[in-house]
């Protein structure tokens, strides 16, 4: 496919539902063409149907960042569609089952590895001719779980702890061509941006919004817009940062009483 002149292209991982659509329709609304990955087939191909995105150039790749092939598989749908990329958003991520630390097997454990942290850095090693010779920019999608746990999440808060000190060690190792940045999404609900299927309609208490210093549960494109800041030349001076996005929770200190 050939772009018009300037056109920018963005490869997008988990891209097919919550946070990733939201990022997906920011960045097609902005002009960019963007490549989605994810290993919903149902959500991907809804993700197509909506009209945020038709007939602009964005286009579904049905794979799973658990699997070895798939950076590879990703970089050539990129270079075969649109010959280029500018930016990448490693968002993929899975929870896991929560599991009493005598109960984790290998097997648990790896299964949230592969994606969360070895899809990050193989997706990221893949891309990497393509982006410095764009002088190109990377977005990591970690979690405020890196900085704070619920009980019996291991490797979900392993993993995002392993983002964002992955993120300055690629910012430094790729710089000054490629600049890699992090965001650490807090509470962001997400069940109106699902597949039609699974989406539900969000309910929050005056508890859940009070516990924000901002008032309110935060929202997909609350992260989204900062994705495209930091894809942007507006950006150009920052690499090797985590910010963190949660309307202050993290901040507050909560006492029982």
């Amino acid at each position: 496919m050939t772009l018009p002149c300037g056109q920018k292209v963005c490869l997008v991982t988990g891209a097919a539902q919550g946070i990733g659509r939201s990022i997906v329709f920011n960045l097609a609304s902005a002009g960019w063409a963007v490549v989605a990955v994810d290993n919903d087939e149902e959500a991907g191909n809804d993700l197509l149907s909506q009209q945020a995105v038709k007939d602009k150039p964005v286009v579904f790749l049905h794979a799973d960042l658990a699997d070895a092939d798939t950076p590879e598989k990703s970089i050539a749908l990129v270079q075969t569609r649109f010959g280029r990329l500018d930016g990448l958003v490693n968002n993929a991520g899975f929870m896991g089952t929560r599991l009493k630390i005598g109960q984790v097997t290998r097997s648990d454990w790896h299964n949230v590895t592969a994606v969360n942290l070895d899809g990050t850095f193989f997706m990221t090693q893949a891309a990497e001719p393509l982006l410095r010779k764009a002088q190109g920019a990377i977005v990591n999608i970690a979690s405020t779980r890196a900085f704070q746990s619920e009980a019996n999440t291991f490797s979900y808060s392993a993993t995002k702890g392993a983002v964002v000190s992955l993120t300055h060690a690629l910012a430094v190792s790729l710089g000054p061509d490629i600049r890699v940045n992090c965001i650490s999404p807090g509470w962001i609900e997400t069940g109106d941006w699902q597949k039609p299927s699974s989406a539900c309609t969000p309910q929050h208490s005056d508890e859940d919004r009070a516990q924000h210093p901002v008032g309110r549960v935060g929202q997909p494109n609350d992260i989204a817009a900062m994705v495209s800041f930091l894809l942007s030349p507006d950006s150009g001076f920052i690499t090797g940062q985590n910010l963190t996005i949660d309307g202050g929770m993290t901040k507050k200190m909560i006492y029982v009483e």
